[in-house]
């Protein structure tokens, strides 16, 4: 069994904890999840597509990441996703924390805030080892094909990032 933190309203933990994916939030209470904007040397972006069999928003698009597991520090979170997801490994003083964003739904019983953080590194796509039961495929865009997926409603959470996203490298 896993368990989340449960925040307040100004992202303090509280003390209360919560049965991942538990969604019936009070109002006030939310839970922590992480995003990776990981960028290779080219300044491409490395997005995965979720399996085919998942729940919610199956073979969409997306940037790896995931919840805050109770105890866990937000940084400590997106770099466990990361490795977890693609197999890459970065060290905490290669990413930062470049936007934050909260989120209430209060109809669906799930608040929650989004810490999303970019990493650059020098890895090739032969270096990504996706986790095979979480990950359908995935694949090195440009941000404007990033944008492209966005705007054919094929990349989650694109509105909540497409201000993140770096423009084109010449």
């Amino acid at each position: 069994m896993e368990f989340w933190d449960i925040y307040d309203s100004e992202k303090r933990v509280t003390g209360r904890k919560m049965l991942r994916n538990d969604w019936h939030m009070k109002p006030g209470d939310y839970h922590l999840t992480v995003l990776a904007l990981i960028r290779d040397a080219a300044g491409r972006i490395l997005i995965t597509q979720r399996k085919a069999d998942k729940e919610w928003a199956p073979l969409k698009w997306e940037i790896p990441g995931g919840g805050v597991r109770a105890g866990e520090t937000s940084e400590q979170a997106v770099l466990r996703e990361v490795a977890e997801e693609t197999g890459l490994r970065f060290a905490p003083e290669q990413g930062r924390c470049i936007h934050t964003y909260r989120s209430d739904s209060p109809a669906e019983q799930n608040n929650y805030f989004v810490d999303i953080y970019e990493f650059r590194g020098d890895f090739t796509k032969e270096d990504v080892k996706i986790q095979e039961d979480e990950v359908e495929s995935f694949r090195l865009a440009t941000p404007q094909e990033v944008r492209a997926l966005g705007e054919a409603d094929d990349f989650l959470h694109y509105k909540r990032l497409a201000h993140v996203l770096p423009e084109e490298e010449a």
